[in-house]
């Protein structure tokens, strides 16, 4: 409970800092298409987001942090859940943490209903998962 607390506590920050620093939205898609557009100097700041992401678990563990983290190995599943996530995201002008965290910080009605229609899908696809015996 203690790391959630954290956890949560620290992606709050992070999204008001880039919020009230630069004026941008710390959601993923945002945060990856500029990563690629990096030689502009004005998107530079996706990088640095990107590499205290990467190195926010190492750090975790390095300072004995621990996560019971269980994900498949089935290849096919993985990849119709990226592409999900991917068509998910594109068709949603958004990702979870653009809408959840950010949008629905800033009391976007858009962002409130794709955060829900996200929550119901999660919802439904466990059930439906469950239903079919898939473990996961």
């Amino acid at each position: 409970m203690m790391y959630e607390l954290a956890g949560g506590t620290l992606i709050g920050l992070a999204a008001a800092l880039l919020w009230l620093g630069i004026g941008r939205i710390s959601g993923m898609t945002g945060v990856l298409s500029s990563v690629f557009q990096s030689w502009q100097p004005q998107r530079r700041w996706a990088l640095w987001f990107l590499a205290g992401l990467l190195l926010a678990y190492p750090l975790f563990r390095l300072l004995g942090g621990e996560a019971a983290v269980v994900i498949t190995d089935h290849k096919g599943l993985l990849a119709a859940a990226g592409l999900l996530v991917g068509f998910g995201t594109y068709i949603g002008n958004g990702c979870t943490s653009g809408h959840g965290v950010c949008g629905m910080g800033r009391l976007s009605v858009r962002s409130t209903v794709a955060t829900i229609t996200f929550i119901l899908a999660g919802v439904a696809t466990v059930a439906m998962m469950n239903q079919l015996g898939v473990q996961v």
